[in-house]
């Protein structure tokens, strides 16, 4: 049986339990390995019917999204894609909610940042609007109560961020931001904007900033958020020590940065300008 065919997440079962993972040998298919794309784009589809189709009928929850999010993964590494992630003891530390800061590189990450985060905390996303209008995939973002930002007005973005951001932590939901306008393979300090430490400052809670490199997932020539696979680029994810914002937050935005674009740097990454901050 292909390993993304699983049995269920136990409510509470942590699928990752230690501060690390990397992808075991021998899960690739012969086939899938071989067609990545083809195999990827045929099974991903059925996988992100059946989550909708779930959250269409509002038997959608933390559980069912950690579920759906690890079936994704499993079916990436059927397809020859090695997960290398580190820092998930720090996913814990935080007593309460917490806002997570790092880049966005592709839609793999929206697909498998949840079963990282949500079994061991609550957590939501700041999502653009346009993916609220996809069949299926729309009902699952909107299942988990998203911050939605509409990326023509970027004082009303701001203001949805920190409000509806500061709502959610207040509930005891995790908000994950990507600060970045777009996603991008290459780094731009001066398009990583403080958002997501002004939205921590605001609500009292601590964040953790995360580094990213998922463009084993590529970007589509015809849909954008909808690619083809590329198994020879590793996917990785590090998560770093939880920061208290202090004073005006200038301090913890460029610890934040600094994270990002030196494990950026570290995996290969392009990175624009000084590593300082801004």
């Amino acid at each position: 049986m292909p390993p993304f065919q699983y049995k269920e997440i136990s409510l509470g079962e942590i699928p990752f339990p230690l501060d690390s993972y990397q992808t075991p040998p021998g899960l690739e298919g012969f086939w899938a390995s071989r067609l990545p794309s083809f195999f990827y784009s045929w099974y991903v589809f059925d996988i992100i019917r059946h989550e909708g189709s779930l959250a269409c009928a509002g038997t959608y929850y933390g559980k069912e999204w950690a579920q759906g999010s690890l079936r994704t993964l499993r079916l990436l590494e059927y397809c020859g894609v090695k997960f290398h992630v580190q820092g998930l003891d720090n996913i814990d530390k935080p007593d309460g909610p917490c806002v997570f800061i790092g880049n966005h590189m592709s839609t793999l990450e929206t697909f498998v940042l949840p079963v990282f985060i949500q079994p061991r905390r609550n957590v939501t996303f700041v999502v653009k609007d346009s993916l609220l209008k996809y069949p299926w995939f729309g009902p699952v973002l909107k299942s988990r109560d998203p911050i939605v930002v509409h990326r023509q007005n970027p004082r009303q973005d701001l203001a949805a961020v920190l409000e509806d951001g500061a709502e959610r932590l207040a509930k005891g939901i995790s908000v994950v931001v990507f600060p970045q306008s777009t996603r991008s393979t290459a780094l731009d300090p001066a398009l990583f904007n403080s958002i997501g430490v002004k939205l921590a400052k605001r609500a009292g809670v601590p964040v953790i900033p995360f580094a990213l490199r998922t463009d084993a997932w590529k970007n589509g020539k015809y849909i954008k958020d909808y690619g083809g696979l590329d198994p020879a680029k590793p996917v990785r994810f590090a998560f770093g020590e939880p920061l208290r914002v202090t004073g005006n937050g200038k301090a913890e935005h460029a610890a934040v940065w600094n994270f990002v674009s030196e494990h950026a740097r570290e995996w290969g990454l392009p990175v624009n300008g000084d590593d300082s901050g801004h």
